[in-house]
Protein backbone atom coordinates (compact mmCIF):
# COMPACT_ATOMS: atom_id res chain seq x y z
CA UNK A 1 0.00 0.00 0.00
CA UNK A 2 1.59 3.23 -0.80
CA UNK A 3 0.13 6.78 0.59
CA UNK A 4 2.42 9.86 -0.47
CA UNK A 5 5.08 8.29 -3.13
CA UNK A 6 5.69 6.35 0.85
CA UNK A 7 5.16 2.68 1.23
CA UNK A 8 3.02 2.20 4.04
CA UNK A 9 1.75 -1.51 3.96
CA UNK A 10 2.95 -4.72 2.12
CA UNK A 11 1.04 -7.86 2.17
CA UNK A 12 3.65 -10.29 2.10
CA UNK A 13 1.84 -13.78 1.26
CA UNK A 14 3.42 -16.73 3.08
CA UNK A 15 5.10 -19.47 0.51
CA UNK A 16 2.31 -22.18 1.10
CA UNK A 17 0.24 -24.47 -1.24
CA UNK A 18 -3.24 -23.44 -2.07
CA UNK A 19 -4.78 -19.90 -2.24
CA UNK A 20 -2.34 -17.87 -2.66
CA UNK A 21 -4.17 -14.58 -1.73
CA UNK A 22 -3.92 -15.33 1.69
CA UNK A 23 -2.86 -11.84 2.82
CA UNK A 24 -3.39 -9.62 0.15
CA UNK A 25 -7.17 -10.33 -0.43
CA UNK A 26 -9.31 -7.36 -1.40
CA UNK A 27 -10.89 -7.54 1.61
CA UNK A 28 -7.85 -7.77 4.05
CA UNK A 29 -6.58 -4.71 2.21
CA UNK A 30 -9.96 -2.93 2.28
CA UNK A 31 -10.12 -3.57 6.49
CA UNK A 32 -6.40 -2.05 6.61
CA UNK A 33 -7.20 1.17 4.26
CA UNK A 34 -10.39 1.53 6.10
CA UNK A 35 -11.88 -0.66 9.09
CA UNK A 36 -15.27 1.02 8.82
CA UNK A 37 -16.36 0.26 5.03
CA UNK A 38 -18.92 -1.43 4.09
CA UNK A 39 -17.84 -5.26 2.56
CA UNK A 40 -19.79 -6.04 -0.42
CA UNK A 41 -22.98 -7.87 -0.21
CA UNK A 42 -22.38 -11.78 -1.39
CA UNK A 43 -25.04 -12.73 -3.69
CA UNK A 44 -25.88 -16.12 -5.24
CA UNK A 45 -28.50 -17.05 -7.60
CA UNK A 46 -29.04 -20.72 -8.63
CA UNK A 47 -30.88 -20.77 -11.88
CA UNK A 48 -31.74 -23.20 -15.21
CA UNK A 49 -31.07 -22.53 -19.07
CA UNK A 50 -33.89 -20.36 -20.08
CA UNK A 51 -36.44 -19.76 -17.02
CA UNK A 52 -37.91 -16.36 -17.09
CA UNK A 53 -37.81 -16.16 -13.58
CA UNK A 54 -34.60 -16.56 -13.53
CA UNK A 55 -33.92 -14.09 -16.21
CA UNK A 56 -36.66 -11.46 -14.24
CA UNK A 57 -34.42 -12.28 -10.60
CA UNK A 58 -31.38 -11.29 -12.41
CA UNK A 59 -32.71 -7.99 -14.05
CA UNK A 60 -34.07 -7.06 -9.94
CA UNK A 61 -30.45 -8.05 -8.89
CA UNK A 62 -28.98 -5.39 -11.45
CA UNK A 63 -31.69 -2.81 -11.25
CA UNK A 64 -31.12 -2.69 -7.71
CA UNK A 65 -27.41 -2.79 -8.18
CA UNK A 66 -26.21 -6.31 -6.97
CA UNK A 67 -23.27 -8.18 -8.52
CA UNK A 68 -24.02 -11.41 -8.06
CA UNK A 69 -22.75 -14.82 -8.76
CA UNK A 70 -24.81 -17.08 -11.07
CA UNK A 71 -25.07 -20.88 -10.99
CA UNK A 72 -26.83 -22.53 -13.30
CA UNK A 73 -28.22 -26.01 -12.42
CA UNK A 74 -28.22 -28.88 -15.27
CA UNK A 75 -31.59 -30.96 -15.16
CA UNK A 76 -30.04 -33.67 -14.37
CA UNK A 77 -29.34 -32.43 -10.38
CA UNK A 78 -31.12 -29.49 -10.18
CA UNK A 79 -34.37 -30.76 -8.36
CA UNK A 80 -32.23 -32.78 -5.87
CA UNK A 81 -29.82 -29.41 -5.75
CA UNK A 82 -32.14 -26.94 -5.16
CA UNK A 83 -34.46 -29.18 -2.72
CA UNK A 84 -31.54 -29.84 -0.78
CA UNK A 85 -29.57 -26.62 -0.39
CA UNK A 86 -33.23 -24.46 -0.11
CA UNK A 87 -36.14 -26.75 0.80
CA UNK A 88 -37.91 -25.79 -2.53
CA UNK A 89 -37.92 -27.38 -5.56
CA UNK A 90 -37.92 -24.67 -8.33
CA UNK A 91 -35.54 -22.03 -9.68
CA UNK A 92 -34.66 -19.74 -9.05
CA UNK A 93 -33.55 -19.63 -5.62
CA UNK A 94 -31.04 -16.51 -4.39
CA UNK A 95 -29.29 -15.99 -1.47
CA UNK A 96 -27.64 -12.67 0.18
CA UNK A 97 -25.09 -12.76 2.19
CA UNK A 98 -25.82 -16.53 3.22
CA UNK A 99 -28.99 -16.21 3.86
CA UNK A 100 -32.00 -17.51 1.57
CA UNK A 101 -34.05 -14.80 0.07
CA UNK A 102 -35.87 -17.16 -2.23
CA UNK A 103 -37.40 -17.25 -5.53
CA UNK A 104 -38.09 -14.07 -8.19
CA UNK A 105 -41.01 -12.86 -5.99
CA UNK A 106 -39.30 -12.97 -2.68
CA UNK A 107 -36.23 -11.31 -3.99
CA UNK A 108 -39.03 -8.57 -5.07
CA UNK A 109 -40.41 -7.81 -1.88
CA UNK A 110 -37.11 -8.22 -0.18
CA UNK A 111 -36.04 -5.32 -2.16
CA UNK A 112 -38.81 -3.20 -1.83
CA UNK A 113 -38.72 -3.63 1.79
CA UNK A 114 -34.88 -2.56 1.79
CA UNK A 115 -35.91 0.13 -0.10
Amino acid sequence: LVRNKKIEKQFIEPQEPGDPFEVSDADTMLAHVNPNAKKPDQVAILTRAGCPFCAKAKRLLTEAGYDYAELPLPHTIRSRAVGAITGAGTVPQIFINGRLIGDSEDLEAFLKKAA
